[in-house]
């Protein structure tokens, strides 16, 4: 006489398996954690040497890709009550203040 599987016992496997994955995730993170601090430090270094602005954080729109240079009505250029084409358009907050920014080839430049 053989004994029938529980219909369930393929999901606690299931369950287990990812557990386990989980746990080994976190135990590389732990021990990975380090090193990153170090190459963050040498990347933001390397920003400020270079004079890079902010990370393109999307590649579909001018408007989210850097939200420090865009301008305020880019999204709303075909009309004000335009949906956004693009799905970061709505991911990305809305900044809270206009920023102060300038367009110019020289530091002389931008500060007229």
């Amino acid at each position: 006489m053989s004994r029938a599987r529980r219909p369930s016992a393929p999901v606690f496997a299931g369950f287990a398996l990812l557990g386990a994955l989980a746990l080994a995730e976190l135990g590389h993170a732990a021990l990975v954690a380090p090193g990153e601090g170090a190459r963050l430090a040498e990347e933001a270094a390397l920003t400020r040497a270079l004079g890079l602005s902010d990370p393109a954080l999307f590649t579909e729109a001018r408007y989210t890709r850097h939200p420090s240079l865009a301008d305020l009505n880019t999204p709303f250029q075909d009309h004000p009550m335009a949906f956004d084409h693009f799905p970061s358009g709505t991911i990305l907050p809305v900044p809270r203040l206009p920023g102060q920014g300038a367009l110019g080839f020289s530091p002389e430049e931008v500060s007229q």
